[in-house]
């Protein structure tokens, strides 16, 4: 019996998708330079037991499974490989439980960012983890690439958000971890093994989420700098000092630019940084003000305080529009997302804009500055061949020097296909053996995911 004859005895016929047109539309996720292939077959199960069905026939045929989510990542980790199957858990998209005395949320992996978002704040409650794609973005997804965003500099990382999880194993049995309870010691912690394994280990069908009350509406401050030494010297001082905004994002001189020419945001040509710091706290306006002053002493040439939640939101469109206005410069981008140490940020930007000029390249970076993280993007002409060696080659290097300053070579989007090289550079022998040696306890035939990673 052939792999659809099998997999049509455990599902329906809609779950399943077979015509090339269709197929070859999942292929990839956002990344650039990533190679795919062809799925031989999209499986779009709705129930824990579907996709078990699934795993033991993958199993039993030996076919290489690869999941996906919302496919908006960035680092080829949802790439299709040649004959595999492709299991898409986009319609697993229930939220089965909102528990506002536990403060858990319990979903299913399909489940978008921004509607568990609207769905828990309802009572009262937050799901703080809010990457940049999260009007799209996954659960599932979320959980496999270990996802950051913009408010992680004091609320974390989506890692310290999933308490348990219910993982479909590559032979189809079904795995519980983790806990619904506040603390919990018992045994190794698996929760944390398959947060940011990519889809590599298993296959993510349920999740305990932690919830957080709902903070108070935030203020934003935008701070403009002569320098991103400037900038970065503020960053250090603000956190030096103690406080904890709930946003701390840097712009250089090339994303400004990029933004003021699609938007006429009217940030002044002599900007090289542009600061922005959000305070939740009850007093918001007291902690602008004190970080207001702690970026005028290190050399802000304007400091902008917000007073309202409509003047905040204005402030931060010249963040939220990085992206699009970056990729108006040329026809492809490459995204990066170093994170260094805060105290390095400087080095960091400077080392970028170095690499840009080394390979006469337009390099904008948008940083999480409170917490290190960088996304120097790498404007380029994809029908230029020399063009795209330069763009693949500044990367490298890009990468070489978060490094080379202490730092790693993923923040928040994972390594997939994009970064395997140099997720061995940052293990190094041992630490690259030991997680071999983790993935052939969970897939000892190396079909979930084949490819990512390692």
């Amino acid at each position: 019996m052939d792999l659809i004859a099998r997999l049509r005895a455990g599902l329906p016929d809609d779950a399943i998708l077979t015509d090339p047109d269709v197929t070859g539309s999942y292929a990839t996720d956002m990344a650039s330079f990533c190679a795919a292939g062809t799925p031989a077959v999209v499986v779009l199960p709705r129930t824990v037991e579907e996709v078990q069905h699934v795993m033991r026939t993958a199993t039993e045929l030996r076919v290489p499974v690869v999941p996906q989510g919302s496919r908006t990542g960035l680092s080829g980790a949802a790439n299709a490989s040649d004959g595999c199957l492709v299991l898409s858990l986009v319609k697993m998209d229930r939220i089965l439980e909102i528990n506002p005395v536990d403060r858990i949320a319990v979903v299913e992996p399909g489940v978008i960012n921004a509607a568990l978002s609207r769905a828990v704040g309802a009572h009262g409650l937050c799901y703080p983890p809010d990457p940049s794609s999260w009007e799209q973005c996954s659960i599932g997804g979320n959980i496999g690439t270990a996802s950051g965003g913009l408010c992680c500099v004091k609320y974390g990382v989506t890692a310290e958000y999933v308490l348990g999880l219910d993982v479909v194993l590559a032979d189809g049995r079904l795995l519980t971890t983790g806990r619904r309870t506040a603390k919990g010691v018992a045994g190794y912690d698996l929760t944390r093994l398959f947060v940011g394994s990519e889809g590599s280990l298993g296959i993510v069908v349920r999740a305990v989420l932690a919830l957080k009350p709902q903070p108070p509406e935030q203020l934003v401050l935008a701070a403009e700098f002569a320098s991103t030494a400037a900038a970065c010297a503020a960053v250090c001082e603000i956190m030096a000092r103690g406080h904890a905004p709930s946003l701390l994002e840097l712009m250089d001189r090339t994303s400004i630019r990029a933004v003021n020419d699609m938007a006429q945001m009217g940030l002044p040509d002599s900007t090289e940084a542009l600061l922005l710091a959000a305070f939740d706290t009850p007093d918001p306006a007291a902690d602008l003000a004190a970080v207001g002053a702690l970026c005028t002493a290190a050399g802000a040439t304007q400091v902008v305080p917000a007073e309202t939640a409509a003047e905040s939101e204005l402030l931060l469109q010249a963040r939220r529009l990085t992206l699009t206005a970056l990729e108006r410069v040329a026809s492809a981008t490459m995204i990066d997302d170093v994170c260094v140490p805060r105290s390095r940020l400087a080095e960091m930007l400077d080392g970028t804009a170095a690499i840009a000029e080394k390979y006469d390249l337009t390099i904008g970076v948008c940083a999480h500055a409170g917490d290190g993280n960088t996304h120097p993007t790498v404007c380029f002409d994809a029908a230029d061949p020399d063009e795209s060696r330069r763009a693949r080659a500044s990367f490298d290097d890009i990468m070489a020097l978060g490094l080379h300053l202490g730092g790693t070579i993923t923040g928040e989007h994972g390594v997939g296909v994009l970064k395997k090289e140099w997720l061995a550079r940052e293990l190094g022998p041992v630490g690259v053996e030991l997680q071999r040696g983790i993935k052939q306890v969970f897939d000892p035939l190396g079909i979930l995911n084949p490819g990512k990673l390692f």
